[in-house]
């Protein structure tokens, strides 16, 4: 199994949220008697009556085409036009959080079929335990989940990683009511999305945010910092390389532009290490981060969701925009 023993006490069902438990090669819900496999040590635990997933893909896994693997190792040689100007520096923050709160911190990573940017050194801490949940099997893949529905019980993290998965998801504001749940009180949630960045998942790219309208996704967390993740050098190489795919919809040709732009543009994302610190780089990040403290008590979902149907402000956002007025004074 690929997560802890400790993790499994804390699994719950994803329909009817009563606990899981192990028996062979899956778990089982004595409350609605649904069974969640266990593929390759990885469970599945996927609500299909009301995600889009279904648990039958994951129990024939495609092999990578020859295309998926010149796709990874191009990846590998070829220089990147990317540059996270802020994860790693984060990440050292975030540690030293997690710390604070507990000498064996548990931290959910969503979306961590992979290793995000700026996140080696922080898996590298065998004191925390990890679980690197998505809903695709990949190298680092230990639960499968619908992001939009957390199998983990009320309190469960000490901290959650939420880093270029918002945007992927069309009801993403169940996702971050679902970290407030299983976060414990005082716990840590970082985040980073894109605001000028391409298209980048196809027909499952939802969502694009400012720095103000990533911090309001966040209103009831209580804020550390935020800033820009990706600057504005790396937003204009990548708006150059997909202006020349526009010209072009032949599989080669947009590979050789994208190889070209790589060898020719990549030096332009070291610009932002300049650019980062400055008032004007927020209005043009390729992205942007946030990190904050789950509250000790946190305001109801209904109250919430109604003040927000009022067009009412909540203070914190009245504050956000005051500082950005008072900014441009």
């Amino acid at each position: 199994m690929k997560i802890s023993t400790a993790i499994q006490e804390y699994l719950i069902c994803p329909h009817c949220r009563a606990r899981l438990h192990p028996r062979g090669e899956s778990f089982i819900c004595k409350g609605c008697g649904n069974d969640y496999p266990v593929i390759a040590g990885i469970p599945i635990l996927i609500d299909e009556s009301t995600s889009s997933f279904r648990i039958s893909s994951y129990e024939r896994p495609m092999p990578r085409t020859r295309a998926e693997w010149a796709k990874r190792v191009a990846r590998t040689v070829l220089p990147r036009l990317s540059l996270n100007v802020a994860a790693r520096r984060n990440y050292q923050r975030f540690r030293e959080l997690l710390f604070s709160l507990s000498l064996k911190p548990r931290v959910l990573i969503i979306g961590g079929a992979t290793v995000g940017a700026g996140m080696e050194e922080l898996l590298a801490d065998n004191r925390i335990d990890f679980v690197s949940t998505d809903a695709a099997i990949d190298d680092y893949t230990a639960l499968v989940c619908d992001a939009q529905v957390l199998p983990f019980a009320d309190q469960t993290f000490d901290g959650i990683v939420f880093q270029a998965v918002m945007f992927y998801l069309p009801e993403y504001q169940r996702c971050i009511g679902e970290m407030l749940r299983v976060l414990k009180p005082e716990g840590v949630v970082y985040s980073e999305t894109a605001f000028m960045e391409q298209v980048v998942g196809g027909e499952y790219d939802f969502y694009r945010f400012t720095l103000r309208g990533h911090e309001y996704q966040f209103r009831q967390f209580e804020k550390i910092s935020s800033g820009v993740s990706g600057g504005p050098a790396m937003a204009t190489a990548w708006s150059i390389q997909y202006l020349l795919l526009s010209f072009t919809e032949n599989s080669y040709l947009r590979a050789g532009i994208r190889v070209f732009c790589k060898c020719t543009l990549f030096w332009m994302k070291y610009l932002d290490l300049l650019l980062v610190h400055k008032r004007g780089a927020v209005d043009a990040a390729a992205g942007t981060y946030f990190m904050g403290r789950r509250p000790a008590e946190v305001a109801p979902e209904r109250a919430l969701a109604e003040q927000q149907g009022s067009g009412e402000q909540t203070p914190q956002y009245q504050g956000l925009i005051q500082s950005d007025v008072r900014a441009y004074r």
